[in-house]
């Protein structure tokens, strides 16, 4: 043990710890130490050599990392791999059937995650209402890869007031999200393109910071886990098909091939270019999933109205219909639908 083992952030004591984690690897971490108990354990010169920062700072990045910037500790952590050429046939299985038809996509939004983490990405949320579709592996491996720096939430975590464990993390996954409020919806979707936010933790001031996480949603609803409205733009959504032959093994192997991927995806060629604040064309992004949310979260009579136009058009041989708004009452009249009359002036 000697003194680059401890460090002091602006009056706070920290010592360096390797945490073990489930899978038995070990995690550094940085854990708050008393002052005392250092020196009981060494002696009051060792902490006299003790390196000292000003403060922390938040500086995402993985192919140029940097743990200090200035005399400001970088809270970001590096990754836990460096890349090494190699195979990842494990990795890559799981990606074609997380992404299917957008297999391109897919790779280009982990590559950017991995070479521009500063980049703001769209809301990706993969839904199915089958089991074993991989979901909830895709997440614990992109944990795997970036290692402290994603959270696993909770609903309650979005909800409380106290943000954090998560607020300075790249990326933000709930393995089962149901936040189909009016007011959670417009929050993921101020979050999404936030460049700073409030940190706010208990028993201290709130502190605004960069913010530059990436929202990875899945769940087993697949018509309304978020509110989604006509003309949304910020959100990837993917229907995800169960997985025909199980790997239990699947997660460990795939760990042993991140350095691999990660070598390719320092030397990949994007397939898209910026045409977004979220980099890619919205326009690539609309999938059926998509439209089967929009449509279950319009209102039941504009959903009922839609439904009467659309027998009409499967009968008529004509492109137009004009009708007044008595005409569609008089329709919508033998349907419970709890609607007001419309009154024109």
């Amino acid at each position: 043990m000697d003194n680059e083992d401890y460090i002091r952030v602006a009056t706070s004591y920290l010592k360096r710890c390797s945490v073990p984690l489930s899978n038995g690897a070990f995690r550094e971490k940085y854990l708050p130490w008393n002052i005392e108990t250092i020196r009981q354990d060494h002696s009051k010169d060792f902490v006299a050599k003790i390196k000292k920062y000003d403060g922390y700072c938040f500086f995402p990045a993985h192919v140029d990392y940097k743990r200090v910037h200035g005399n400001f500790l970088n809270i970001y952590e590096q990754l836990p791999y460096a890349p090494a050429p190699g195979e990842y046939p494990h990795i890559r299985s799981l990606l074609e059937h997380i992404f299917r038809e957008q297999l391109e996509l897919g790779l280009d939004y982990i590559q950017l995650l991995y070479q521009r983490p500063t980049q703001r990405l769209p809301i990706l949320m993969l839904v199915s209402q089958e089991r074993n579709t991989g979901k909830t592996t895709f997440i614990h491996f992109l944990q795997a890869v970036f290692g402290g720096n994603m959270t696993i939430n909770t609903n309650e975590d979005f909800k409380s007031n106290f943000n954090s464990e998560w607020v300075s993390k790249l990326i933000i996954a709930t393995d089962e999200v149901l936040l189909n409020r009016m007011e959670d919806s417009e929050r993921f979707k101020t979050l999404s393109t936030a460049k700073t936010f409030k940190l706010e933790a208990k028993g201290k001031d709130r502190t605004e910071i960069e913010f530059f996480g990436k929202f990875i949603l899945c769940s087993n609803n697949e018509n309304n886990p978020v509110l989604i409205e006509q003309g949304e733009i910020r959100y990837w959504v993917r229907k995800i098909m169960p997985i025909e032959n199980e790997n239990t093994q699947m997660l460990d192997r795939m760990r042993s091939e991140i350095p691999a991927f990660l070598d390719f995806l320092l030397h990949r060629k994007l397939s898209t270019q910026e045409q977004s604040r979220m980099w890619f064309n919205p326009a690539l992004l609309e999938t059926p999933a998509l439209r089967r949310m929009i449509q279950y979260n319009r209102g039941q009579l504009e959903n009922e109205m839609l439904g009467i136009l659309e027998d009409i058009f499967q009968v008529s041989d004509g492109d137009e219909y004009v009708f007044c708004v008595q005409d569609i009452q008089t329709m919508l009249g033998g349907r419970d639908i709890k609607s007001e009359p419309v009154r024109i002036k």
